[in-house]
């Protein structure tokens, strides 16, 4: 999705082209961009055998969604469980607890 928001329209071909060593084949991203499409992520335009890709989504939307998902699938919805997972996974130090915090804080003030 990324490289198709930056790109706003490819190929299969300009997608690998974009990615990360070692490339995957061709396969897996033609099967990949098959499923975002068949979830109404992305469409196609045919040109003959060619199909040029473009997002349907913007990536804000998209983001929203991935983290709703993660949200309910591995945090029960609990932001308090996230929050201790990254503290943990992260090792945040005092620093970035009390920046947690302060944007807390932040956040609570507005909605008085």
């Amino acid at each position: 999705m990324q490289i198709l928001w930056q790109l706003n329209e490819a190929i299969v071909k300009d997608i690998i082209e974009k990615m990360n060593e070692p490339k995957p084949a061709y396969n897996t991203v033609s099967t990949v961009v098959r499923v975002l499409e068949g979830k109404g992520f992305i469409d196609h335009k045919a040109y003959g055998n060619s199909h040029v890709y473009f997002p349907l989504i913007t990536e804000a939307d998209y983001r929203k969604f991935t983290f709703d998902k993660m949200m309910t699938g591995y945090f029960s919805n609990s932001y308090k469980s996230l929050v201790s997972f990254i503290a943990d996974e992260k090792k945040l130090g005092v620093k970035e607890l009390d920046e947690l915090t302060r944007l807390i804080d932040e956040l609570k003030s507005k909605q008085q």
